[in-house]
């Protein structure tokens, strides 16, 4: 099933930062395989309403892929596309989209032309998984950046030294970063409000049914509080510890120490909200980061197991297999026939 990129056009003559009124303001999207259909479709349809509402045409787009073949996202749907990598002119807006196994989609032919055209742009972003993509390039070396929460992890063993943020986007005036799904809306509508102004965009927000977009500091995932169904702040901090401390785990007495109770009070909390122990579901929350790595990243399975806090390969086999009833060995291989 295929849908047409090019039907889809629009021209403006918004301003981009005060500049050129007359002149259009052009977005270039470039989609990479398995990209996520829904963070692009709200991306777009942001700026086709905003042409809508002011009953006059201020954005137009292009749509382009690496090849200029369309491309599959990764809800198994086929898009059509304007046409393959071209050079960017200095005032257009350049947006990467990604979605799964970025590592793979993230071609040397794309880091090539990123780094070849991407720093003449006006804007340059990425939405979902399309920051791998920017940083690989070298673009985001000096400035924060999010993606998609799920990818994390993986972000952060392939680029350390870059500041990740669990917010829904970023936006410093020339570069942004963006989750992806519904918050590639609230960045649209952010920069909407930067060309058009608040009232155009709070209007594109109320066509989009969108009646409370969010500004940049919001959390992608709900509070540890609010997922475990508990009010206790106690277990919500300890979740958090968890979560931060998976190549270094901390031990029981350790984690009870920082939170402020004894070792039995912990394990009543986990017993009482969880239904499980601290230990258990420590191991669990490592697993799960493991397989993250695995799928997302290049990473050995010796290197996994590392960066998330098992000593011994052999346990770490073993645990796998018990929680997800697969060597992992077996799930880097599936990432690798994936990618191919």
């Amino acid at each position: 099933m295929t849908m047409s990129a090019i039907e889809a056009k629009r021209s403006i003559n918004c301003p981009l930062a005060g500049e050129n009124p007359g002149k259009p303001l052009r977005f270039v999207f470039v989609l990479l395989d398995e990209f996520s259909y829904l963070t692009f479709s709200c991306a777009i349809e942001a700026l086709r309403l905003a042409n809508e509402y002011q009953r006059v045409t201020r954005y137009e787009w292009q749509v382009l892929s690496e090849t200029g073949s369309p491309v599959r996202g990764s809800n198994g749907l086929a898009l059509m596309v304007d046409g393959p990598l071209r050079p960017i002119s200095g005032d257009e807006t350049l947006i990467v989209c990604g979605g799964d196994h970025i590592t793979k989609t993230t071609t040397p032919k794309l880091v090539f032309w990123l780094r070849q055209t991407a720093g003449l742009c006006a804007r340059l972003g990425g939405m979902s998984t399309g920051a791998f993509a920017l940083a690989k390039a070298g673009f985001l070396s000096n400035t924060k950046a999010t993606l998609h929460w799920e990818y994390h992890a993986a972000f952060r063993e392939l680029f350390p030294h870059i500041e990740l943020l669990d917010t829904i986007y970023h936006y410093d005036g020339k570069r942004f970063t963006c989750a992806g799904c519904a918050a590639s809306m609230d960045m649209m509508l952010h920069l909407i409000a930067d060309d058009c102004g608040n009232d155009v965009a709070t209007q594109v927000a109320d066509l989009m049914v969108y009646t409370s977009p969010r500004s940049f500091g919001y959390a992608q995932r709900r509070s540890f509080l609010s997922r475990s169904g508990s009010r206790n702040t106690k277990l919500s901090y300890c979740l958090e510890l968890m979560s931060d401390q998976i190549e270094e785990p901390l031990s029981l007495e350790g984690l009870a120490r920082k939170v402020g109770v004894s070792r039995r009070q912990l394990q009543r909390l986990f017993r009482k909200h969880l239904k499980n122990t601290p230990n258990s579901y420590y191991t669990s929350m490592r697993l799960e980061r493991a397989r993250a790595l695995l799928l997302q990243t290049e990473l050995s399975v010796t290197e996994v197991c590392v960066a998330t806090g098992f000593k011994s390969p052999p346990h770490f086999t073993r645990s796998y297999r018990e929680k997800f009833g697969v060597l992992p060995s077996r799930e880097a291989g599936i990432r690798s026939r994936a990618g191919s």
